[in-house]
């Protein structure tokens, strides 16, 4: 059986996760990386039932105080009435930040006459669980406490490693458990949070695609059909949140569990993730390196870095710009690496020198690699412009997030317009893939776009 992209236009969570491997039109097979998905009213109660089906005798509880209020207790007493052994470690300190320290933690507390790993949470606590079930070997169950991001059933942790926010590959979720009763009462912030994690998927997408033309990335069209339908679903719901709406609240969830999916499909983030999550990066990497740098929840600041990448995309096609090679040339010759690796240190802190080394390996601003791309930009100019052209206004974006009551400006977490301008330009470097910001370079046009898009 082969599936197209016509086909997952239609397709649910439900038959998605039945299909389990299947061929798919771009000539590679791809698994759900996610057996089980339970999303209704009471859910929880279907936890050693779960539990039974994998044969688990004693569950390891990880949770942190909040998402414990939020349903550990709900869990613990399921498991009690069940008749259930479990261990538990709750993480004394709040918040979890997704560091080695945390996994560390999480590895030294655990108990190794438990045989499944539960998670209770969402964000920090689901990816360490990931991280922890691959160290042991087990399988992982996640309690989502809040439809906040997009992580749930990927097979990569979004962690922070010596300063570097970096994906690491972890175990992806065997079952989800998404309980109506608690996902709905989730402080609103972590709902808006889910619409800002997939709202990211508006323009990275777009990226994807632009990859596949400019540096021959693989390209799935039946992923990116599948993850732009879940996008859509949850843009039409988005409003009923503010009500705690039950079919809102599932549709972000099941949205974000879709995305999820689409990146093992895809074996990488791509499907989910561009250059707007890299200003959320650099964000969280600032507040680890500086005591007065803040940080947001992982989909706000995703959400502002979609809003942002738009403003820089429609600049760039109310410019009209053209591969002009003599000026691509000459800015990339006038480029001063020493120069650029200061002020990534200056801002970014620790992290950067991760970055500084990536790009040791990498060599993306070479000359000589420059040019090849250079070419193939000429080449394909039609192709990238008619690419970005199908993005959706900012305007249009905007107004979403105000009708949800969605931040729109990075001073909600203390950037100002230079600090923004700054992250946007150092969003190419983060790691080895080809964002926008690495187009506007290639162009030599990466400061005439960051002033325009972003004027005081």
């Amino acid at each position: 059986m082969t599936v197209t992209a016509e086909e997952m236009k239609h397709i649910t969570l439900k038959d998605l996760i039945a299909l389990g491997e299947f061929g798919c039109s771009c000539g590679k097979k791809h698994a759900p990386g996610v057996a089980k998905v339970i999303i209704e009213k009471g859910a929880v109660k279907s936890l050693p039932a779960l539990l039974e089906e994998i044969g688990a005798k004693k569950p390891f509880l990880l949770s942190g105080h909040d998402s414990y209020a939020a349903a550990g207790e709900k869990v613990c007493s399921v498991l009690e009435a069940s008749g259930y052994p479990y261990a538990e470690y709750v993480f004394p300190v709040s918040p979890v930040r997704p560091t080695e320290y945390t996994v560390g933690s999480a590895l030294m507390h655990f108990d190794y006459s438990c045989d499944t790993i539960v998670g209770i949470g969402s964000g920090v606590i689901n990816d360490t669980g990931k991280m922890l079930a691959r160290a042991t070997g087990m399988k992982y169950i996640i309690v989502a406490t809040a439809p906040s991001m997009d992580g749930f059933v990927s097979g990569t942790s979004s962690m922070d490693r010596d300063g570097l926010k970096t994906s690491l590959y972890s175990t992806a979720a065997w079952g989800v458990i998404g309980d109506l009763d608690i996902l709905c009462n989730a402080p609103m912030h972590l709902l808006r949070a889910g619409v800002g994690d997939m709202l990211a998927k508006i323009t990275s997408l777009a990226e994807w695609k632009l990859a596949k033309i400019i540096v021959g990335e693989d390209y799935c069209e039946a992923t990116a059909a599948l993850v732009e339908r879940a996008l859509k679903q949850v843009m039409d719901q988005s409003k009923k949140l503010l009500e705690r709406d039950p079919d809102a609240v599932r549709a972000v969830m099941e949205g974000l569990l879709i995305a999820g999916i689409g990146m093992n499909y895809a074996g990488v983030s791509r499907p989910a993730s561009g250059m707007e999550h890299y200003f959320s990066h650099i964000w969280d990497m600032r507040s680890l390196a500086f005591e007065d740098a803040k940080f947001e929840q992982h989909g706000i600041q995703a959400g502002l870095g979609t809003l942002y990448t738009l403003m820089a995309y429609e600049t760039f096609l109310k410019g009209n710009y053209r591969p002009d090679r003599k000026r691509a040339m000459k800015y990339v010759a006038d480029f001063s690496l020493e120069d650029w690796n200061a002020k990534l240190l200056s801002f970014i802190g620790l992290g950067a020198e991760a970055m500084i080394e990536g790009e040791n390996r990498e060599h993306k601003y070479d000359a000589k690699k420059h040019q090849a791309r250079f070419a193939v930009i000429e080449e394909n100019w039609d192709a990238i412009l008619e690419t970005i052209s199908t993005l959706p206004p900012s305007s249009e974006i905007r107004a979403l997030m105000d009708s949800i009551g969605f931040p729109t400006s990075a001073s909600v977490i203390g950037y100002n317009n230079e600090q923004v301008k700054t992250t946007f330009m150092m969003t190419k470097d983060i790691r080895d893939k080809y964002v926008g910001t690495r187009l506007f370079w290639d162009l030599g046009i990466l400061e005439e776009i960051t002033e325009k898009a972003f004027p005081a």
